[in-house]
């Protein structure tokens, strides 16, 4: 964990994201990519309190697009995701989802995953 000069708390973790899918032959595949996510605050002495490599953690927050300057002159692009809302699923590895939730304006919890989207009724309803 870091401190800005005005002493306001902020960490980083990197979370993985693995989505498993079939192709149009028939192969399965699987994909894995990773976000860096900044928290800030009471959020960040959390995460930096309970998060340990291989937790599994739902987190929630805008995302952020910067750009810098690698050791190597080249300009990087990167996308983050500034933490609003952090669930620790499972005490270690493996573990049930037994955690806390923390955050701002915390949306109440649902009963379907939280990527899951409402379905369409008819794309002739659409307004564009």
């Amino acid at each position: 964990m870091r401190y800005t000069p005005n002493g306001q708390s902020v960490t980083s973790f990197s979370v993985a994201s693995n989505r498993k899918y079939t192709t149009s032959t028939g192969e399965q595949r699987e994909e894995t990519e990773w976000f860096t996510v900044n928290a800030w605050g009471r959020l960040a002495e959390l995460c930096n309190q309970y998060l340990t490599k291989g937790r599994q953690v739902y987190v929630e927050g805008r995302l952020s697009s910067r750009t810098y300057e690698g050791r190597d002159g080249q300009t990087r692009f990167v996308n983050e995701i500034n933490l609003t809302d952090v669930q620790f699923l499972s005490r270690d590895t493996g573990a049930g989802g037994d955690g806390g939730a923390y955050g701002y304006d915390a949306a109440p919890e649902s009963e379907g995953p939280p990527n899951e989207a409402p379905p369409m009724d008819d794309v002739d309803d659409l307004p564009f």
